[in-house]
């Protein structure tokens, strides 16, 4: 990895950091929806990084041979801070890092959850497709993506269930039109 990734992944960790800070449930919110996975998700993300980066300065089993990729790579983990944010923000109060119903809450299906249920979800892990393809290495991509990847399932399905409960039908009706992390495909 080069200074500009290393730059844009210490800029990711820190909005992260500063997310999972600033951003967590308050005392009037419906808490313990979350079954602990805010903790499990950043321990499996730490270790798939760490080992994924390991793997790839360890061995050589690259999957392309030309830089332009590696900047396909970068304009990735760049694109994902910026829409991230974006929809953190167009979520508003009713973002939390921790699965969590806020009081009063609203079901949101426009903005970017018209596109897809979980585009925080989607565009955090467009970071790590980002990195996987920095890396340049098939064997760090599967040990980076497959763990992400199966705890954000397990994640989003604890989340979909607190929805669920909390909005019954329209959350059903909701999820029949509208794709969980890419749009018209999952």
């Amino acid at each position: 990895m080069n200074t500009t990734t290393n730059v844009i992944m210490a800029l990711w960790g820190l909005s992260e950091i500063f997310l999972v800070l600033k951003m967590r449930s308050g005392n009037d919110d419906a808490k313990g929806k979350d079954k602990k996975t805010l903790s499990l998700l950043w321990l499996v993300i730490g270790f798939s990084i760490f080992f994924g980066i390991f793997i790839s300065k360890v061995s050589y089993f690259p999957f392309y041979f030309t830089q332009k990729l590696q900047i396909i790579g970068l304009i990735l983990l760049v694109l994902r801070f910026v829409l991230r944010l974006m929809v953190v923000d167009n979520l508003g109060k009713y973002f939390t890092v921790d699965v969590t119903i806020r009081k009063d809450h609203q079901l949101k299906t426009d903005g970017f959850y018209k596109l897809v249920r979980h585009p925080s979800y989607a565009f955090s892990l467009l970071t790590f497709v980002g990195l996987a393809i920095v890396l340049n290495n098939y064997i760090a991509a599967i040990v980076l993506l497959v763990p992400i990847v199966s705890m954000f399932i397990y994640r989003i399905n604890i989340e979909e269930k607190a929805l669920k409960d909390q909005f019954g039908k329209d959350y059903c009706d909701y999820m029949k039109k509208t794709k969980r992390l890419i749009p018209f495909i999952y």
